[in-house]
């Protein structure tokens, strides 16, 4: 198949590799970027750290902090937070609920903690560990920032030109990122070819954004993984 990859980089490019790996074709057109968040961290001292993305791994290890352990929410976000220099790092190895007790199991109600974030992020896990006695502070550690139209390469293939092989399938790592991917179709006059795409998504909540919008979600990871989303390709073929 020929798959398009609409995650941001660093992300995108491993993703294409492992499509490739696959024996698929990976057609890499990003509808976001990654740039620097909003300001340093506060400061203080933190009994635990935590990253639901692996955006925030490299501005969290520049920014200072006294040594606390790292609660990561994935396998991907942990060995990226230890390649950044970060140490005692602990992986939940699933979402935002595991996260939220793989830090209960380590630190103290009480604890103050800080959540190095994206610009747009979920409540979770911040709020469950709030009401359960927590002082959670977010810092903005990076932003991504959609594109303002649709990628040149992703027009052209959704389009159907001639001599452009045509995409068969889409990735979707995010609900933000499939969201702006279908409202850049949309205002490119490709809906009717996005939707005509098998959308593969990384979680129930990315699918959802997608089924707002009219579009059938084609396969959901049964854990937010990649490993999980790259699974469905095969059980579809």
């Amino acid at each position: 198949m020929r798959i398009w990859v609409s995650r941001p980089e660093p992300g995108a490019g491993r993703t294409a590799r492992r499509l490739t790996e696959l024996g698929h074709e990976a057609l890499l057109a990003p509808v976001l970027r990654i740039g620097p968040g909003d300001g340093p961290p506060p400061a203080g001292r933190f009994d635990g750290l935590i990253l639901t993305s692996a955006n925030a791994a490299l501005p969290l290890a520049g920014a200072g902090l006294p040594a606390a352990p790292v609660f990561a929410v994935g396998r991907r976000t942990a060995e990226r937070a230890e390649r950044a220099g970060l140490r005692s790092v602990l992986c939940a190895d699933g979402d935002a609920a595991d996260l939220a007790r793989l830090v209960a199991a380590h630190v103290k109600p009480g604890g103050a903690l800080l959540h190095a974030a994206g610009g747009d992020r979920k409540a979770e896990p911040a709020a469950s560990l709030i009401a359960d006695g927590y002082r959670v502070t977010t810092w903005t550690a990076y932003a991504a920032r959609a594109e303002a139209v649709l990628p040149e390469t992703a027009g052209r293939a959704l389009a159907g030109e001639d001599g452009i092989p045509p995409l068969t399938a889409a990735l979707h790592f995010s609900r933000r990122s499939a969201e702006i991917a279908a409202r850049l179709c949309r205002e490119a006059g490709l809906s009717g070819a996005f939707r005509a795409l098998a959308h593969y998504c990384l979680s129930p909540d990315v699918a959802a954004g997608l089924v707002e919008l009219g579009v059938a979600a084609h396969f959901v990871a049964a854990r937010p993984s990649e490993e999980a989303l790259l699974a469905g390709l095969a059980a579809s073929d």
